[in-house]
């Protein structure tokens, strides 16, 4: 790993830990110790999606123009003001419009890391690469989460300030590490005459393999991430009668499992097709929907619904080890050269609209019709192994199993496997 990797992995463990600090608490705050109500908390929580979804198709087309660094250093800075702003503000208003530019920056800095950490590795380390970003994420997170609960007070604003601003601080610390970074010059793009961005995402589009790709990452954000904090944990608390405490030791579960299991399964995943690890997932997370079913509409004590629940969420958490050294690489692998940041930009796009459509669908469902909730999300989870098979057939050998390629060749923009072969003749 070199230094420039190192950095950035470093940038990758403070974002998740200044962001680990707030937003577990983040409804409390703007609802109770401000005294807001649950409605403004609910738009701040949905002007975080919309903020998103705005910036990110700008995002990046900037990056493929100017770079993921000075893109990546302008949404710390965004992201910084407005957690600050956040802290001290009282009124709705301000509160929104704080909650929009610490969304925007947090949904930028996504594809520019992802970005530079392309740039940074070849075809055989990007794997690793994004293994040890999910990791130090997750393991951010946790540390965050886990010292925020320990500072905040519900009944003093001040203590929720004083979270913001180290949030704030950790952004400025890694705008002032990752201003250090000297990453390999990759290829710029720039417009011809009279031509927009349009072009790019013309481009993408016509790529058949990155549209199947980006229906698939809908459905698994969709049936996993989207339901965590909404659906699933809803119908924890009403089918299976599970307490607030049981629920944060899942979340624990989850972490914890992506924490020891990602280096565990990192060898299993290298050394198979990219398709086949996405189908197995599918599976594995079919398997937690069965154990949640189990644990709402079975007839066993509540003991052991509380650990078929707490089940559930380890098994997407070694979905998710299994996901993170696959998903954000074959991206990269499938990008033509210089145009990484704009695949990377237009995945996080999907990402945020799962994130966004999950809850509002996921929630109501998880809450009311229990047995149906199961049921769909259960099928949707079958659904990513059959979309991800047929997205196999799309990729070249060497997209699909970078261990196939014989010389560190980064084979962007589908290279096939005889071309590689053929460059080391």
């Amino acid at each position: 790993m070199g230094a420039a990797m190192r950095r950035i992995h470093v940038g990758n463990a403070l974002s998740a830990f200044g962001l680990g600090f707030t937003v577990p608490y983040l409804y409390v705050y703007v609802a109770q110790v401000r005294g807001l109500g649950s409605v403004t908390a609910g738009l701040v929580l949905a002007v975080f999606a919309v903020a998103a979804l705005i910036v990110l198709p700008f995002a990046g087309r900037a990056i493929v123009r100017r770079g993921p660094l000075p893109v990546l250093l302008a949404a710390l800075v965004t992201a910084a003001l407005g957690a600050m702003s956040l802290g001290l503000s009282a009124s709705a208003g301000t509160v929104l419009a704080s909650a929009a530019a610490l969304g925007a920056g947090q949904a930028v800095m996504q594809p520019a890391l992802a970005t530079m950490i392309v740039d940074c590795s070849t075809t055989e380390t990007r794997s690793r690469a994004f293994a040890m970003q999910f990791f130090l994420q997750n393991l951010g997170l946790g540390v965050g989460g886990l010292i925020g609960g320990h500072l905040v007070d519900t009944t003093s604003a001040s203590s929720f300030t004083l979270l913001f601003a180290i949030e704030a601080a950790m952004f400025l610390v890694l705008t002032a590490v990752m201003a250090t970074v000297r990453a390999p010059r990759a290829p710029r793009i720039e417009a011809a005459p009279g031509q927009t961005g349009g072009g790019s995402w013309k481009q993408l589009l016509g790529n058949r393999a990155m549209v199947q790709l980006c229906v698939l990452g809908f459905v698994l954000f969709f049936a996993c991430y989207g339901q965590f904090e909404s659906g699933l944990s809803a119908y924890g608390v009403e089918a299976a009668g599970i307490s607030t405490s049981a629920l944060g030791t899942a979340l624990a579960a989850n972490t914890l499992m992506i924490v020891v299991a990602q280096f565990a399964v990192l060898k299993f995943v290298e050394r198979r097709k990219r398709s086949r690890v996405i189908a197995s997932v599918g599976l594995i997370w079919a398997v937690a929907w069965a154990v949640a079913g189990y644990a709402g509409l079975g007839h066993g004590s509540q003991a052991m619904a509380t650990a078929a629940f707490i089940s559930t969420y380890a098994l997407f958490g070694l979905g998710e080890a299994m996901l993170s050294p696959t998903l954000a690489p074959l991206v990269a692998d499938l990008a033509p050269t210089g145009l990484a940041g704009q695949y990377n930009s237009a995945f996080a796009l999907v990402k945020q609209l799962a994130l966004a459509i999950g809850p509002a669908v996921g929630g109501p469902l998880g809450a009311s019709l229990h047995g149906p909730y199961i049921v769909a999300f259960l099928l949707f989870s079958l659904g990513i192994t059959v979309l991800a098979v047929r997205l196999g057939r799309q990729l070249t050998d060497v997209q699909n199993q970078p261990s196939l390629a014989r010389s560190r060749v980064v084979t962007q923009g589908g290279a096939p496997a005889d071309a590689v072969v053929a460059a080391e003749a």
